[in-house]
């Protein structure tokens, strides 16, 4: 089934969708970028989006920070999001790319003096890590400070630092990376926050260890309080906390809740998924599917019936 994507404030076949070759933002990563579920619910032959408007405010809190102005306000975007995947048709889950970007036609390093735009497509997409659970090893890539690339916005340009790591731990024969803060505390997975479980909490780095603040992390600290009563500390973590964790997990857009069994070929707990883990994954592909009516705030349905 052919896509579509919203470009230069039209509707349009995704393969005719191009930018110039002198596009500030290919050359400079001068770009933000969103990356957004929407999750197919067969019994109910709905898609729903997840957490929609929360996206676009982090969207647009990254567009302050790299100068760049949004041409339509966080609602009509989600408006334009929500006609898009309805356009598409797909019935199955998607990923949604929303960029807001440099679009000059111009060469030289900067952030003024340039315009800006914005599209967004959507494509299928399954399982980000496909695997039941994950062999992670720590990284030698380190995450950067605020101040060299501010890890907290979903800027373009910083994702080469997820991807020299995510690439060399693929290359040492684990599924994924976890990446250390410059003071070499635990900072998150190449594309997911990390989570691990300890004397009966959930103990996860804080914003100070150089994390994205994800908006799935947001979610399993709410799920883990309201359905678990379970407590989530905010802390550093030492590498060495990671191999003494009863479980460990990731989450993200993408990845979803993804169970750890192994890092640095050390086995988290007794190497299986944990107990707790496999209730919070339970619970959130209820959630996010539109089959927990505590959670629909969050879930956007897609498909008028």
């Amino acid at each position: 089934m052919p896509s579509y994507a919203y470009f230069q404030k039209k509707f349009i076949p995704l393969e005719e969708a191009k930018i110039g070759i002198m596009t500030n933002a290919f050359h400079y990563g001068s770009a933000i970028f969103e990356g957004i579920r929407g999750n197919w619910n067969d019994k109910q032959k709905q898609a729903y989006i997840f957490r929609l408007k929360e996206h676009y405010e982090r969207l647009e809190r990254g567009c302050k920070v790299l100068n760049i102005t949004l041409p339509h306000s966080i609602d009509e975007l989600c408006r334009i999001t929500i006609e898009l995947v309805a356009k598409c048709g797909f019935e199955e889950d998607v990923y949604i790319r929303p960029v807001a970007y440099k679009s000059s036609q111009a060469l030289g390093v900067r952030l003024h003096d340039l315009e800006d735009d914005f599209f967004v497509f959507v494509i299928p997409w399954g399982p980000y890590l496909d695997v039941d659970k994950a062999k992670c090893g720590v990284s030698s890539w380190h995450r950067p400070e605020d101040n060299v690339i501010p890890p907290q916005i979903k800027a373009a340009g910083i994702y080469i630092n997820n991807a020299l790591a995510k690439t060399e731990a693929v290359g040492n024969g684990y599924d994924e990376a976890i990446m250390l803060a410059p003071d070499g505390h635990v900072s998150e997975g190449s594309g997911e926050n990390i989570f691990l479980v300890m004397d009966g909490k959930l103990v996860t780095p804080a914003t100070y260890n150089n994390i994205l603040m994800g908006i799935t992390r947001n979610t399993v600290i709410e799920l883990a309080e309201k359905e678990l009563g379970m407590e989530t500390i905010h802390r550093a973590i030492d590498r060495s906390e990671l191999y003494v964790a009863d479980e460990c997990f990731l989450t993200g857009t993408a990845a979803h809740v993804t169970p750890v069994s192994e890092i640095d070929r050390r086995k988290i707990g007794d190497g299986e998924i944990g107990e707790i883990t496999a209730k919070l994954q339970e619970i959130y592909t209820r959630v996010i599917r539109g089959d927990h009516p505590k959670y629909m705030h969050w879930c956007t349905p897609v498909y008028k019936k």
